[in-house]
């Protein structure tokens, strides 16, 4: 079937030849239609079937030319990437049509998102926060919407826009169409679903929670100390374009980016901590093949379309089930083959039971051929990051055999059974005279721990102050030779604070700078 058969405008036909679009997906076969005739529609397909052009065509074939006043279209977005995607598919889509397109999000600035603004435009795509920053400034305003798309309802969710999305559909005009248009449709769209839309048309494509026919999955059980060679074992026994390797924080991802170089590996690295510029960057590095390895958080997992992802690479077991759904779903895309691996460590054996459970398929256990699972991992050196991204403690030997482990500057002694834990602990046990430090390791003049508090009765009423305090005329000083003198901390062991009485506002400071000018006036 061609889309000619759809009633599409010419203007639109045209475009769609251009970016070199033969038949239609079976989303877009169902989808086209339902949008066309204006009823609201709840969409669910598997992640790489083409769902964006099957509510963008339709939605510029029903606007027509363009018109001054207000946005007539608004298509929400979950992150900055999928914005940036949607809008440059509906400007190769609607290139022949006139119509003014305009991309909002941040990680930028505001002025030239409100320019396009104040001039006038058809087609709105946005991130729900950026939004919102135009709506309260009322630089945008919705009176005259016809159309409303939330694309990806299920990362909305997950990331915590219901609340937000709901104060955007209730700023909307009851007379609208709604289009919902997601991989995976849980209970939490449903609900919301009842609220946003009127009698919704329902498509599904494909067996839910399921991943592309075309993929094959493989799982690679390793040590954690192991799992980074296990990495680029693979990379180098296995022919592939390009490659997206998944790691569940950003600071895996920067780790794994800095090994991967180091292993002359021309890669990159997405995640939410990058700029905007860093962002776009690495995503058109990745497509133009200038970077074949692509490190990235679940932030590349949905819906962006990398064309000619050969392989995707779970480095770290997804969080969810569903997220590996979306990972593998980079790959094997548009009706092409892919291969998704993922390692895993023994540890990690339930979750890989959750996912397979999920997807309602076995995935096979592989081990790859000359990998040496039992070979002892590379030495790590004291301080620097593990297989897991934590500095492992270093081990010291002492000449009474104790072992003591340090992790920094900090350390902790492996004490005798017998042994009180702390000059504390021995005080309240009886056994005040007893140390757990050696006497020669603190220098000349100290002792080797602090004694009881019950040797240093309290101090009585009048007694002087430690010497070495500056005090103002007539308050009694501690001379040399009383108890406490001459020791830096003084009597107790430490810094007493005295509050003296100076010039009015003053600090401490200034006060008993001018409290030692009017002691030496006094001497005078």
């Amino acid at each position: 079937m061609p889309f000619s058969q759809f009633g599409l405008y010419s203007s639109i036909l045209r475009a769609v030849e251009a970016k070199g679009y033969g038949a239609p997906t079976p989303i877009q076969v169902q989808a086209i239609p339902a949008v066309l005739t204006g009823r609201d529609l709840i969409a669910s397909a598997q992640t790489g079937t083409g769902k964006t052009a099957a509510f963008a065509l339709p939605i510029l074939n029903r606007l027509g030319p363009h018109r001054a006043g207000g946005p007539r279209v608004l298509v929400l977005e979950p992150t900055r990437e999928l914005a940036a995607q949607v809008d440059e598919a509906f400007r190769e889509f609607g290139q022949f049509t006139g119509l003014h397109i305009t991309l909002l999000h941040g990680g930028v600035g505001y002025g030239k998102q409100r320019t396009a603004l104040l001039k006038g435009t058809d087609i709105v795509i946005s991130t729900v926060g950026r939004l919102l920053d135009f709506l309260d400034q009322r630089t945008l305003r919705l009176e005259s919407l016809q159309v409303l798309v939330l694309d990806e309802v299920d990362r909305m969710l997950d990331m915590g826009f219901i609340d937000d999305v709901k104060r955007i559909v209730a700023l909307c005009p009851p007379k609208r169409q709604t289009l919902f248009f997601s991989a995976t449709v849980p209970p939490a769209i449903e609900e919301m679903a009842r609220f946003a839309l009127r009698d919704p048309a329902r498509i599904t494509i494909g067996r839910a929670r399921t991943v592309a026919e075309a993929v094959t999955h493989a799982l690679y059980p390793v040590s954690p100390e192991l799992k980074f060679p296990l990495l680029l074992a693979l990379l180098a026994k296995t022919e592939f374009k390009s490659v997206i390797v998944f790691t569940r924080t950003r600071h895996g991802a920067d780790h794994l980016l800095g090994q991967l170089k180091e292993a002359n590996h021309s890669a990159t690295v997405l995640h939410g901590d990058r700029s905007q510029g860093q962002r776009k960057a690495s995503l058109a590095g990745f497509k133009d093949g200038y970077y074949e390895v692509l490190v990235a958080t679940d932030l590349a997992a949905r819906g962006l379309d990398l064309e000619d992802v050969s392989h995707v690479i779970n480095y770290d077991i997804p969080l969810s089930p569903d997220d590996y759904v979306h990972r593998v779903g980079r790959t094997g895309r548009s009706e092409a083959v892919g291969d998704a691996f993922t390692l895993f460590t023994p540890r990690e054996s339930n979750a890989v039971k959750a996912i397979e459970r999920f997807i309602r398929a076995t995935i096979p256990q592989l081990k790859l051929a000359g990998f040496d699972y039992q070979a002892i991992p590379p030495a790590t050196a004291p301080g620097e990051s593990g297989p897991r991204g934590h500095p492992q403690p270093r081990i010291d030997d002492d000449d009474e055999g104790w072992i003591e482990r340090r992790v920094g500057d900090t350390a902790h002694a492996k004490r005798k059974p017998d042994e009180p834990a702390t000059p504390r602990a021995a005080e309240r046990t009886g056994d005040v005279g007893r140390t757990t430090r050696k006497p020669d390791d603190r220098g000349p003049g100290r002792t080797a721990a602090r004694p009881s508090a019950k040797a240093h009765p309290k101090r009585r009423p009048g007694e002087q102050a430690r010497e070495g305090t500056k005090a103002h005329a007539g308050a009694k000083v501690q001379t040399k030779g009383e108890s406490g003198a001459g020791h830096p901390k003084g009597k107790y062991g430490g810094h007493t604070k005295r509050r003296i009485k100076g010039r009015p506002g003053a600090t401490n400071h200034m006060r008993r700078k001018y409290a030692g000018l009017a002691e030496v006036r006094k001497r005078r």
